[in-house]
């Protein structure tokens, strides 16, 4: 609220900035709560981290700031694209961080179908420019799919057409993914089931589509308006099984007919490129093989004619067995006399050989025999007396070298005695040296561990108080009343009660015999 100052010389209220701010605001939203205005998205570089959307809207002559909340970006239809002319629907209120009037959109949507054209078109060229549309990325349909699978409204009659088509031509297995084929989140759910059907597993528990269709009936341009999202074109370009869009009618044309591998005119065309017609194929069938039987029998007869020539040119068989036979007949004509020869000649060669074999030829060939054996054992007494010669001599060579072993070793002995004596001297020698060395220094550690031991101490009239297992009191609240605890002193070690109350005086002590005081070593030297 204004307030007066007395002092002031007129009587105008002051404001604040922020009164002031406010009040500006609250006219404004008043004057304009809900507008429409019409203008050119300017700035957009999409939404803000915080999910937020702030551009401006411009014409010709004039320039407004624009925002869009988050929860109200993630419902719009049409997301705004630079440059794009749009009708923006909102309140106009003002920003009093930057004195700013801005307008905050709650609908948006393309100024008219030339505007949407516009914006397709924009499009299109910029994904085109990526290669999402060349042919070289387009596959070959399969020519017959066991599985397919078909993104659209489970509800419409799309579906039905598609199936019914489907079963009359050839009945396979297919698999709907439903989607919201119209309205804001068509485009994702369209590019979440083409991912979701190539995310398919071979082998797995559901069997991955061979073909999938995306259809969808006619409509107008904002029907349509969910297959030209930039999302739904990037999945079809991506997608590794081959895919025909049937989206609208004949006429109607979308971004994902240009990154599809075919377009259909309609769902029922996709049906019909999708798979062929089963009777068209058996009877295909049948007639490849009426024509390979036919083929088969036209080449048997060949087979056989040829067969029957080459038999015809063959010789017979008597005259192929008729010089053999005749070589036989003469060769059995011949054997008998040819035998007789042979036995004759055979006896006539043995009664030669006979004829020379006398006793006085035997005994002067066995006198030869024992004449030889009796020269090769002279030979072998000769060589066998050499060889116990050499051996003779080798044995008188080794004896003298033996003969000479106990000299060499004697000398050897001699001088490794001396050697040994003298290692053994100059060992005592280093021992006692090291002893001498190692004794010295135990007398310095010694000298050192009694000038820094506590028992020199206890000598001074110290003492050491251990509780019942051997630890070290060094503090009298670590002393509990009524335990037992050991003083160690300079001459010995006493146990005692320990005790709370203070003041109970000590017990006079007792007269003895004074002890003699041990002479307390001195520090000694540390070297």
């Amino acid at each position: 609220m204004p307030s007066l100052l007395d002092d002031s010389p007129t009587n105008a209220a002051e404001f604040t900035v922020t009164e002031l701010s406010g009040s500006i605001r609250r006219t404004v939203e008043d004057a304009f709560g809900n507008v429409r205005v019409r203008g050119e998205i300017s700035g957009y570089r999409g939404p803000h981290s915080s999910g937020h959307a702030y551009f401006s809207l411009k014409d010709d002559k004039a320039r407004i700031e624009a925002v869009i909340w988050k929860g109200v970006f993630s419902r719009l239809k049409y997301r705004p694209e630079e440059g794009m002319e749009v009708i923006a629907t909102g309140k106009v209120t003002t920003y009093a961080g930057s004195s700013k009037y801005q307008i905050v959109i709650e609908a948006l949507e393309p100024a008219g179908a030339g505007a949407l054209m516009a914006l397709i078109e924009e499009r299109r060229r910029k994904l085109a420019a990526e290669g999402l549309f060349d042919e070289a990325r387009k596959q070959l349909l399969p020519y017959m799919p066991m599985v397919i699978g078909v993104v659209t409204s489970p509800t419409g009659a799309v579906i039905r057409d598609i199936l019914h088509r489907i079963e009359d031509r050839f009945p396979v297995h297919v698999i709907v993914w439903p989607v919201r084929v119209q309205g804001d989140t068509s485009g994702d759910e369209v590019a979440r089931a083409i991912a979701g059907f190539n995310a398919f597993e071979k082998g797995g528990p559901i069997r991955r589509p061979d073909l999938i269709i995306v259809a969808r009936g006619g409509g107008s341009l904002e029907d349509l308006w969910g297959f030209n999202d930039e999302a739904v074109v990037r999945a079809a370009a991506q997608s590794d099984i081959p895919l025909i869009s049937a989206v609208g009618h004949e006429t109607d044309w979308t971004l994902i007919d240009h990154a599809s591998d075919r377009r259909a005119p309609t769902p029922t065309g996709a049906a019909e490129m999708a798979v062929p017609v089963k009777a068209d194929l058996e009877a295909h069938v049948a007639t490849l093989a009426a024509r390979l039987k036919s083929a088969q029998s036209r080449t048997l007869d060949r087979r056989r004619e040829a067969l029957r020539g080459l038999a015809r040119a063959l010789p017979t068989l008597d005259s192929v067995l008729a010089l053999p036979r005749q070589r036989l007949d003469r060769s059995a004509q011949s054997l008998g006399r040819a035998l007789e020869l042979n036995t004759a000649n055979r006896r006539r060669r043995f009664e030669q050989q006979a004829a020379r074999v006398t006793p006085i030829a035997l005994v002067s060939a066995i006198r030869e025999k024992h004449q030889q054996v009796r020269d090769k054992i002279a030979r072998m007494d000769r060589v066998q007396e050499r060889r116990l010669d050499a051996l003779k001599s080798r044995l008188e060579r080794h004896a003298q070298i033996l003969a000479s072993v106990p000299r060499r070793l004697t000398d050897t002995q001699g001088r490794g005695r001396e050697r040994l004596t003298d290692l053994v001297r100059r060992t005592d020698n280093a021992l006692t040296l090291m002893l001498d060395q190692r004794k010295r220094g135990l007398a310095a550690q010694a000298r050192m561990l009694q000038s820094l031991s506590y028992q020199s101490v206890l000598g001074r009239g110290y003492a050491v108080i251990r509780d019942s297992d051997r630890k070290v009191l060094a503090r009298a609240a670590e002393v509990d009343a009524g335990t037992m605890i050991a003083i160690e002193f300079a001459d010995g070690e006493v146990s005692a009660l320990a005790s709370s109350d203070q003041s109970i005086s000590a017990p006079k002590k007792q007269p003895r015999a004074k002890a003699a005081k041990p002479k307390e070593p001195g520090q000694g030297s540390l070297f």
